[in-house]
C-alpha cells in the first residue's frame, strides 16, 4: 500500500500500540498463542507501515488510484466518489480488478465491503450538509477503502490517502468495518491532514486524535438518528469480539472506564490534566491524552446538542496548527464558540459552556 505523508508525519491506527502490546505479552494462560500471534503480527506491520511514512516527504502528493496507475477507465479525482477493494487478505495494495464496488455500484454480498461504502457516503455527506465541506480535502477528494487487509489484522488506518481495516482475529476484535464510528474516525485523519495538519505526536497528536474520535461519534449518532442525551458515548464498542463484548476502546462521557479486562488491560486515557500521561509509549500519548479533550466536546454537546457542538469544533480544526498544543485548542475553541454564537449558529451562551467544560478538565 502507498503510505504516502501527506500533510503531517504519523500513521494513523485505531487500535493504540499499548493495547495490542498489552495482548501480545500476555501469559498463554489468559490469552490465547492465536491471539497474542496476531496481535504480534499487527504490532510488526504498523511499525513498518509507520517507518515507510516517516521517511516519506511530508508532501501532499497527486492521490491516484491504482486502476488509474494501471490506465483502467476509473471515476476522476475530484468527484468525492467512493472506490472498495478487496484485499483478500493481504498485507499490500491489491489489483485492480479487486475493486468491488465503485460509486453508484449496486451492494455486494460481502458486508464489509458495503459497510465501508455506505459509511463512507455519510462521512462524506455530514461533512458536505453540515459542514459545508467537499470531501476530505474540500476539493472532491475520492475516497479508498481497503477491506480485508492483512491476515487476522486488529487495526484500521489512514495511511494518508486512503483506509485499510482488518478483520480481526474474531476473538478480541471483528471487522473493522462494522462500527461506523472506527470509518469515521479514520476519514477524519484525512480532514485533520488537510486542515491543521496536526502532527502526530505529544499534545498536537492528542488533539489530532481526538478530532477524529469527535467526529467518529458526530457520524456515527447522525447515521443511528441518536442524540447526545441518548448516544453511549463509546468509541470502538462495535468491533469488539465475543471475548469482549460490552467494552470499548474509549469513552468519551467517562475517558478511562471503556474497558478493564486480561485481554487488552485497563484504559488509561485522563479525564483531567492532573492526571495526564507524560510517558513516552503512543507517540507520547496521542491515544491517551485524547481523552481531556474528549470531554470537553462531551459537556459542551450535552448542554447545546452534537450539531452545534462539531460546528464549534469543526471552526476550531481550521484554526489550528501543526504543533497546536491544549492550551491553544482551549483558546480557540472558546473563540469559535464565541464567533459562531456572534453569527446566531450556535445559543447565546454557549462560549460560557465551553469554557465551564474546559475548566472542568483543567484547561
Amino acid at each position: 500500500m502507498n503510505l504516502s505523508n501527506a500533510a503531517h508525519p504519523g500513521f494513523c491506527a485505531f487500535i493504540p500500540p499499548h493495547v495490542l502490546e498489552h495482548m501480545a505479552k500476555a501469559s498463554e494462560e489468559i490469552v490465547h498463542e492465536s491471539v497474542r500471534e496476531a496481535a504480534r503480527l499487527s504490532i510488526i506491520q504498523d511499525n513498518q507501515f509507520r517507518a515507510n511514512r516517516a521517511n516519506q516527504p511530508a508532501d501532499v502528493a497527486t492521490l491516484m488510484t491504482t486502476k488509474e496507475k494501471e490506465g483502467i477507465m476509473a471515476p476522476p479525482l475530484g468527484t468525492a466518489g467512493r472506490e472498495v477493494f478487496n484485499c483478500g487478505h493481504q498485507w499490500g495494495q491489491p489489483p485492480p480488478y479487486m475493486l468491488l464496488r465503485g460509486e453508484g455500484d449496486p451492494v455486494t454480498a460481502d458486508d464489509a465491503i458495503n459497510a465501508a461504502y455506505d459509511v463512507g457516503g455519510a462521512v462524506r455527506d455530514y461533512y458536505k450538509n453540515k459542514l459545508g465541506r467537499n470531501s476530505i480535502d474540500n476539493l472532491g477528494m475520492n475516497q479508498i477503502h481497503n477491506v480485508h487487509f492483512g491476515q487476522n489484522y486488529m487495526n484500521a488506518f489512514w495511511d494518508g490517502s486512503q483506509m485499510a481495516y482488518g478483520d480481526g482475529d474474531g476473538t478480541v476484535f471483528v471487522s473493522f468495518t462494522k462500527d461506523a464510528d472506527v470509518i469515521a474516525h479514520e476519514l477524519t485523519h484525512g480532514v485533520t491532514q488537510h486542515t491543521a495538519g496536526l502532527i502526530y505526536y505529544g499534545q498536537s497528536g492528542a488533539l489530532n486524535e481526538s478530532m477524529s474520535d469527535v467526529f467518529g461519534t458526530v457520524i456515527q449518532q447522525a447515521i443511528e438518528g441518536t442524540t447526545a442525551h441518548d448516544a453511549d458515548w463509546l468509541i470502538g464498542n462495535g468491533i469488539m469480539g465475543p471475548e469482549l463484548y460490552g467494552e470499548a476502546l474509549r469513552s468519551m462521557k467517562a475517558p478511562g472506564t471503556a474497558y478493564d479486562n486480561y485481554f487488552i488491560g485497563k484504559d488509561p486515557q485522563p479525564d483531567h490534566m492532573t492526571r495526564y500521561y507524560f510517558g513516552a509509549n503512543d507517540n507520547q500519548g496521542v491515544h491517551i491524552n485524547s481523552g481531556i479533550p474528549n470531554r470537553v466536546f462531551y459537556l459542551v454537546a450535552m448542554d447545546i446538542g452534537t450539531d452545534k457542538a462539531a460546528l464549534i469544533w469543526y471552526a476550531t480544526l481550521q484554526r489550528l496548527w501543526p504543533n497546536a498544543l491544549f492550551g491553544d485548542f482551549a483558546y480557540m475553541v472558546a473563540d469559535s464558540a464565541r464567533l459562531l454564537t456572534k453569527n446566531g449558529q450556535v445559543p447565546v451562551g454557549t462560549t460560557q459552556t465551553v469554557r465551564a467544560a474546559l475548566r472542568e478538565v483543567g484547561l
